[in-house]
Protein backbone atom coordinates (compact mmCIF):
# COMPACT_ATOMS: atom_id res chain seq x y z
CA UNK A 1 0.00 0.00 0.00
CA UNK A 2 1.83 3.55 -1.01
CA UNK A 3 1.58 6.57 1.25
CA UNK A 4 -1.27 7.53 -1.78
CA UNK A 5 -3.52 4.97 -0.63
CA UNK A 6 -3.53 6.15 2.61
CA UNK A 7 -6.24 8.23 4.08
CA UNK A 8 -4.49 10.89 6.52
CA UNK A 9 -5.67 13.27 8.99
CA UNK A 10 -4.80 16.50 6.89
CA UNK A 11 -6.91 14.73 3.58
CA UNK A 12 -10.04 13.89 6.53
CA UNK A 13 -9.77 17.55 8.05
CA UNK A 14 -10.13 18.83 4.38
CA UNK A 15 -13.06 16.79 3.65
CA UNK A 16 -15.02 17.69 6.62
CA UNK A 17 -14.41 21.10 5.55
CA UNK A 18 -15.38 20.71 1.97
CA UNK A 19 -16.84 16.93 1.51
CA UNK A 20 -16.22 17.63 -2.57
CA UNK A 21 -12.59 17.89 -2.00
CA UNK A 22 -11.83 14.42 -1.90
CA UNK A 23 -13.50 11.04 -2.35
CA UNK A 24 -13.54 8.65 0.58
CA UNK A 25 -13.92 5.63 -0.93
CA UNK A 26 -10.53 5.77 -3.02
CA UNK A 27 -8.13 5.10 0.09
CA UNK A 28 -7.25 1.48 0.87
CA UNK A 29 -6.32 2.58 4.30
CA UNK A 30 -7.11 5.17 6.70
CA UNK A 31 -4.79 6.31 9.68
CA UNK A 32 -5.98 6.33 13.39
CA UNK A 33 -5.73 10.01 13.37
CA UNK A 34 -8.01 10.45 10.29
CA UNK A 35 -10.77 8.27 11.15
CA UNK A 36 -11.05 10.65 14.53
CA UNK A 37 -11.15 13.77 12.46
CA UNK A 38 -13.45 11.94 10.28
CA UNK A 39 -16.24 12.27 13.85
CA UNK A 40 -16.37 15.89 13.36
CA UNK A 41 -18.41 15.49 9.51
CA UNK A 42 -22.17 15.32 10.00
CA UNK A 43 -23.65 13.06 7.29
CA UNK A 44 -22.70 9.34 5.49
CA UNK A 45 -18.72 8.33 5.37
CA UNK A 46 -18.25 5.90 2.40
CA UNK A 47 -15.01 4.05 2.98
CA UNK A 48 -15.69 1.14 0.68
CA UNK A 49 -11.96 1.39 -0.49
CA UNK A 50 -10.44 0.20 2.84
CA UNK A 51 -9.33 -3.18 2.48
CA UNK A 52 -8.08 -2.62 6.59
CA UNK A 53 -8.79 -1.35 9.76
CA UNK A 54 -6.68 -0.91 13.13
CA UNK A 55 -9.00 -1.54 16.00
CA UNK A 56 -8.09 2.04 16.83
CA UNK A 57 -9.64 3.54 13.85
CA UNK A 58 -12.84 1.03 14.40
CA UNK A 59 -13.49 2.55 17.48
CA UNK A 60 -13.36 5.78 16.68
CA UNK A 61 -15.10 5.54 13.73
CA UNK A 62 -17.59 3.65 15.63
CA UNK A 63 -19.20 7.18 17.28
CA UNK A 64 -19.86 8.48 14.17
CA UNK A 65 -23.68 9.71 13.78
CA UNK A 66 -24.59 8.75 10.15
CA UNK A 67 -24.37 5.85 7.61
CA UNK A 68 -20.98 3.67 7.21
CA UNK A 69 -20.26 1.97 4.82
CA UNK A 70 -16.91 -0.50 4.77
CA UNK A 71 -17.73 -2.42 2.40
CA UNK A 72 -13.85 -3.14 0.97
CA UNK A 73 -13.37 -4.93 4.27
CA UNK A 74 -12.67 -9.13 3.97
CA UNK A 75 -11.17 -9.50 7.88
CA UNK A 76 -11.73 -7.40 11.13
CA UNK A 77 -10.85 -8.32 13.98
CA UNK A 78 -13.40 -8.59 16.90
CA UNK A 79 -12.01 -6.13 19.00
CA UNK A 80 -12.69 -3.78 15.55
CA UNK A 81 -16.44 -5.40 15.39
CA UNK A 82 -17.24 -5.06 18.67
CA UNK A 83 -16.69 -1.74 18.34
CA UNK A 84 -18.46 -0.95 15.27
CA UNK A 85 -21.48 -2.42 16.75
CA UNK A 86 -21.98 0.25 18.54
CA UNK A 87 -22.40 2.29 15.81
CA UNK A 88 -26.15 4.35 16.01
CA UNK A 89 -26.98 4.12 12.63
CA UNK A 90 -26.68 2.07 9.06
CA UNK A 91 -23.57 -0.15 8.89
CA UNK A 92 -22.56 -1.51 5.76
CA UNK A 93 -20.02 -4.88 5.92
CA UNK A 94 -21.07 -7.02 3.18
CA UNK A 95 -17.14 -7.59 2.25
CA UNK A 96 -17.22 -10.23 5.46
CA UNK A 97 -17.58 -13.53 3.97
CA UNK A 98 -17.36 -15.19 7.46
CA UNK A 99 -17.97 -13.94 11.03
CA UNK A 100 -16.54 -15.59 14.35
CA UNK A 101 -18.77 -16.74 16.88
CA UNK A 102 -17.74 -13.39 19.17
CA UNK A 103 -18.05 -10.61 16.10
CA UNK A 104 -21.39 -12.63 15.82
CA UNK A 105 -22.48 -11.73 19.47
CA UNK A 106 -21.08 -8.50 18.76
CA UNK A 107 -23.51 -7.48 15.95
CA UNK A 108 -26.23 -9.05 17.72
CA UNK A 109 -26.05 -6.13 19.51
CA UNK A 110 -26.15 -3.41 16.90
CA UNK A 111 -29.42 -0.70 16.42
CA UNK A 112 -29.49 -0.07 12.85
CA UNK A 113 -29.27 -1.12 9.60
CA UNK A 114 -26.84 -3.74 9.31
CA UNK A 115 -25.13 -5.12 5.80
CA UNK A 116 -23.62 -8.91 5.89
CA UNK A 117 -24.18 -10.14 2.26
CA UNK A 118 -21.17 -11.06 1.78
CA UNK A 119 -22.45 -14.42 3.48
CA UNK A 120 -22.97 -17.11 1.76
CA UNK A 121 -24.58 -19.81 3.73
CA UNK A 122 -26.12 -20.61 6.58
CA UNK A 123 -25.70 -25.06 6.96
CA UNK A 124 -26.89 -27.01 9.33
CA UNK A 125 -23.09 -27.29 11.10
CA UNK A 126 -23.63 -26.43 14.81
CA UNK A 127 -21.48 -23.40 14.40
CA UNK A 128 -23.62 -21.75 11.91
CA UNK A 129 -26.92 -21.78 12.80
CA UNK A 130 -25.91 -20.21 16.52
CA UNK A 131 -24.40 -17.50 14.66
CA UNK A 132 -27.83 -17.37 12.77
CA UNK A 133 -29.47 -17.19 16.21
CA UNK A 134 -26.99 -14.70 17.68
CA UNK A 135 -27.56 -12.30 14.63
CA UNK A 136 -31.79 -12.86 14.65
CA UNK A 137 -31.36 -10.72 18.02
CA UNK A 138 -30.01 -7.86 15.75
CA UNK A 139 -32.49 -4.85 16.02
CA UNK A 140 -33.21 -2.76 12.76
CA UNK A 141 -32.65 -3.88 9.25
CA UNK A 142 -30.84 -6.96 8.91
CA UNK A 143 -29.72 -7.74 5.21
CA UNK A 144 -28.40 -11.80 4.54
CA UNK A 145 -28.88 -11.35 0.58
CA UNK A 146 -25.70 -12.79 -0.18
CA UNK A 147 -26.80 -16.15 0.69
CA UNK A 148 -27.85 -18.77 -1.57
CA UNK A 149 -28.70 -21.64 0.94
CA UNK A 150 -30.41 -21.59 3.43
CA UNK A 151 -31.28 -24.85 6.09
CA UNK A 152 -34.16 -25.00 8.00
CA UNK A 153 -32.29 -24.82 11.54
CA UNK A 154 -31.28 -21.30 10.36
CA UNK A 155 -34.20 -20.39 9.32
CA UNK A 156 -35.63 -21.50 12.41
CA UNK A 157 -33.63 -19.00 14.15
CA UNK A 158 -33.64 -15.89 11.71
CA UNK A 159 -37.58 -16.38 12.11
CA UNK A 160 -37.38 -14.80 15.53
CA UNK A 161 -35.59 -11.72 14.47
CA UNK A 162 -37.60 -8.92 15.17
CA UNK A 163 -35.80 -5.79 14.88
CA UNK A 164 -37.16 -4.22 18.17
CA UNK A 165 -38.47 -0.69 18.05
CA UNK A 166 -36.67 -0.26 14.87
CA UNK A 167 -38.45 -2.42 12.91
CA UNK A 168 -37.01 -5.89 11.43
CA UNK A 169 -37.03 -6.25 7.68
CA UNK A 170 -35.10 -9.04 6.78
CA UNK A 171 -33.52 -9.28 3.79
CA UNK A 172 -33.07 -12.93 2.12
CA UNK A 173 -32.72 -11.75 -1.57
CA UNK A 174 -29.97 -14.27 -2.96
CA UNK A 175 -32.26 -17.16 -2.08
CA UNK A 176 -33.06 -19.13 -4.90
CA UNK A 177 -34.70 -21.90 -3.35
CA UNK A 178 -36.41 -22.05 0.08
CA UNK A 179 -37.58 -25.92 1.58
CA UNK A 180 -41.38 -26.11 2.90
CA UNK A 181 -39.89 -26.06 6.74
CA UNK A 182 -38.10 -22.95 6.25
CA UNK A 183 -40.71 -21.19 4.63
CA UNK A 184 -42.94 -22.42 7.95
CA UNK A 185 -40.45 -21.05 9.67
CA UNK A 186 -40.44 -17.87 8.38
CA UNK A 187 -44.22 -17.24 8.56
CA UNK A 188 -43.35 -16.31 12.34
CA UNK A 189 -41.28 -13.70 11.25
CA UNK A 190 -42.65 -10.68 13.22
CA UNK A 191 -41.62 -8.04 10.49
CA UNK A 192 -41.05 -7.40 6.61
CA UNK A 193 -39.01 -9.97 4.42
CA UNK A 194 -37.80 -10.02 0.98
CA UNK A 195 -37.22 -12.99 -1.05
CA UNK A 196 -37.06 -11.51 -4.47
CA UNK A 197 -34.76 -14.28 -5.64
CA UNK A 198 -37.22 -16.60 -5.47
CA UNK A 199 -38.93 -17.67 -8.42
CA UNK A 200 -41.32 -20.57 -7.46
CA UNK A 201 -42.78 -21.64 -4.06
CA UNK A 202 -44.67 -25.01 -3.87
CA UNK A 203 -47.88 -24.62 -2.78
CA UNK A 204 -47.12 -25.67 0.86
CA UNK A 205 -44.74 -22.68 1.27
CA UNK A 206 -47.02 -20.42 -0.26
CA UNK A 207 -49.42 -21.47 2.65
CA UNK A 208 -47.36 -21.30 5.69
CA UNK A 209 -46.10 -17.50 4.15
CA UNK A 210 -49.49 -16.41 3.12
CA UNK A 211 -49.81 -16.05 7.15
CA UNK A 212 -46.43 -13.77 7.32
CA UNK A 213 -47.46 -10.75 9.24
CA UNK A 214 -45.56 -8.24 7.60
CA UNK A 215 -44.89 -7.01 4.23
CA UNK A 216 -43.51 -9.93 1.92
CA UNK A 217 -41.41 -9.01 -0.78
CA UNK A 218 -41.51 -12.36 -3.84
CA UNK A 219 -40.11 -12.43 -7.51
CA UNK A 220 -42.39 -15.34 -8.43
CA UNK A 221 -42.75 -16.00 -12.05
CA UNK A 222 -44.59 -19.40 -11.26
CA UNK A 223 -47.16 -19.95 -9.47
CA UNK A 224 -50.03 -22.37 -9.02
CA UNK A 225 -53.87 -21.70 -8.49
CA UNK A 226 -53.63 -23.18 -4.79
CA UNK A 227 -50.02 -20.70 -4.62
CA UNK A 228 -51.79 -18.18 -6.33
CA UNK A 229 -54.93 -18.26 -3.85
CA UNK A 230 -52.85 -18.61 -0.93
CA UNK A 231 -50.66 -15.80 -1.54
CA UNK A 232 -54.12 -13.52 -3.16
CA UNK A 233 -52.01 -12.05 -5.98
CA UNK A 234 -49.60 -12.24 -8.29
CA UNK A 235 -47.44 -10.04 -10.26
CA UNK A 236 -45.07 -11.45 -12.89
CA UNK A 237 -41.61 -10.05 -13.81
Amino acid sequence: MSEEDILTSEIAEAFVLDENSVTLSQYTGIEDSAAESLLKYEGGLSLDGLTELSDAAAESLSKHQGGLWLTGLTELSDAAVESLSKHQGGLWLSGLTELSDSAAESLSKHKGELSLSGLTELSDSQGQVALAEKLSKQQGFLSLSGLTELSDAAAESLSKHKGGLLGGLLSLDGLTELSDSAAESLSKHKGDIWLSGLTELSDASAESLSKQKGVLSLGLTKLSNASAESCGCLVLK
